[in-house]
């Protein structure tokens, strides 16, 4: 989505009546305005809020002012009044001002810094380029406001969240906004996607080629991180989960042991109850008539 998607998001003013509050990160948002202005020319004098105003320009240009200082903005400038901001809008007469808008109260839970900062700090910025994903959450929202289908409460909750969350970091200084590095350790992620896959097609006739694909990986590389995770192999593990999958079916006298066989990827009950009785030290039979006690 980009501003001139904004262009088109005239039903944004719907979502008045519809989406009243959030909650983001813990704090709570009330929503008080939305608007939508089409590129006419257009001016409010000077006044002030109670609550954060924010407006976010997709054509045109026209000036910004807030207390002694005036800001020139354009398309892709996003602005801000917080609560108590003396401050006017005014169109350009010859390229008219186009602004989406919303206004909202918020209540941080926190005196640490961190992206709320942005809504909070009486000396921030108020006028940013950093967009982001707003033209694209204002699009969403527009269109989830203009027809409604289930659970569009839901929807418009993470959207109104989201939209609270970019709007702060728009404003927000960059070290209110820094974190410790994220440290990510894909193995265990791939190996778990890997394990996944052989639990779902435990009836199915399984190659390291499967899995390693299942993963986003090469053979080599797969065996080689599974193995690193586990101390086992791929094919070892897909062995003991169908003979698991196997002790657990027997249990139902309804179902025949070629047909336990067939579903733990076996295609016929010899070399089933060979790896059964080799696993196990006793046939399916067996187990069977045990009820299975040995193994609880």
């Amino acid at each position: 989505m980009t501003l001139s998607d904004v262009a088109d998001a005239d039903r944004f003013v719907d979502l008045a009546g519809l989406l009243e509050s959030c909650e983001v990160d813990g704090f709570r948002a009330d929503f008080l305005s939305w608007g939508h202005y089409r590129p006419e020319y257009w001016r409010n004098y000077w006044h002030s809020h109670s609550f954060h105003e924010v407006c976010l320009a997709y054509s045109g240009s026209g000036r910004f002012n807030s207390g002694d200082v005036q800001y020139d903005v354009q398309p892709g400038s996003v602005f801000i009044a917080r609560p108590g901001d003396v401050h006017e809008i005014e169109s350009s007469r010859s390229e008219p001002l186009g602004i989406a808008f919303w206004g909202f109260t918020f209540r941080p839970g926190s005196d640490q810094p961190g992206w709320w900062s942005g809504l909070t700090r009486a000396d921030g910025p108020v006028v940013s380029d950093r967009t982001d994903s707003l033209p694209a959450l204002i699009t969403a929202l527009a269109a989830e406001a203009a027809a409604p289908l289930s659970g569009y409460n839901t929807a418009l909750a993470a959207l109104a969240s989201t939209l609270v969350l970019e709007t702060a970091r728009a404003f927000a200084l960059d070290e209110d906004l820094a974190v410790e590095p994220v440290v990510r350790d894909r193995a265990p992620l791939a190996v778990a996607a890997m394990q996944r896959h052989l639990r779902d097609n435990l009836s199915r006739q399984i190659t390291v080629r499967d899995v390693a694909a299942a993963a986003h990986l090469s053979e080599r590389h797969a065996e080689r991180l599974f193995h690193q995770q586990t101390g086992t192999s791929i094919m070892s593990t897909l062995r003991r989960l169908r003979l698991e999958l196997a002790a657990q079916l027997l249990l139902d006298p309804a179902v025949t042991v070629t047909e336990v066989a067939r579903s733990c990827g076996y295609s016929d009950v010899r070399p089933f109850s060979t790896a059964f009785r080799r696993h196990y030290g006793r046939t399916p039979g067996d187990h069977r008539r045990s009820g299975g006690t040995e193994f609880i």
